[in-house]
């Protein structure tokens, strides 16, 4: 079966993205007085949704949760010297398009990221679709979000290849059907 849509994560996979997700938090973490490990938030936390690593870190509040939220969304930004666009792949998936394929990003960072991520890389309206977090009510590992955008494509998981970096990502692609691609960014 022919390849007829092309679904990539966004942070790790198309774009360097960690360094400065995670210095957003340290930065964000450190106004509300707590350093943040960042081995053991690489170790344990990459990749995780906010609300949830926030929660798992101990806060607990919604309130607490939401300021801190929106004020790491405010700080990403400001790290940006650390983010770089995976060439290849960029490359490899624009081709794809010009040859009437389709390309999402699925992503279970917040939809603010990785527009701000995206018009920094220069990319904004260089895709076809993309699905965050709140498109969903099941993250990663659940295939929901690969699903939804083969849904929307009107394709078949046969039909659809997915590129991933993180262990709940993969999960989420093996889970969807899909053929998929572990990528691994230096």
């Amino acid at each position: 079966m022919q390849i007829k849509l092309i679904i990539l994560d966004f942070d790790g996979t198309l774009a360097t993205t960690e360094e400065a997700n995670m210095q957003a938090y340290v930065l964000a973490l450190r106004e509300e007085g707590i350093e943040l490990d960042i081995a053991e938030y690489k170790r344990r936390y990459f990749g995780m949704r906010c609300p949830e690593f926030l929660r798992e870190i101990g806060i607990t509040n919604e309130e607490d949760i939401d300021r801190i939220r929106r004020r790491k969304i405010e700080l990403y930004p400001t790290q940006f010297d650390s983010v770089k666009l995976n060439e290849p792949l960029w490359n490899f998936v624009q081709g794809f398009r010009k040859q009437g394929g389709k390309v999402w990003i699925v992503s279970t960072s917040q939809i603010e990221n990785i527009t701000n991520a995206m018009r920094h890389l220069g990319i904004v309206d260089k895709v076809d679709g993309l699905l965050t977090s709140r498109d969903v009510t099941e993250p990663k590992p659940s295939p929901e979000a690969f699903l939804k955008a083969m849904e929307i494509e009107g394709v078949s998981p046969s039909e659809t290849l997915i590129f991933e970096d993180s262990l709940v990502g993969l999960a989420a692609a093996k889970a969807s059907g899909a053929s998929y691609i572990k990528v691994r960014l230096e």
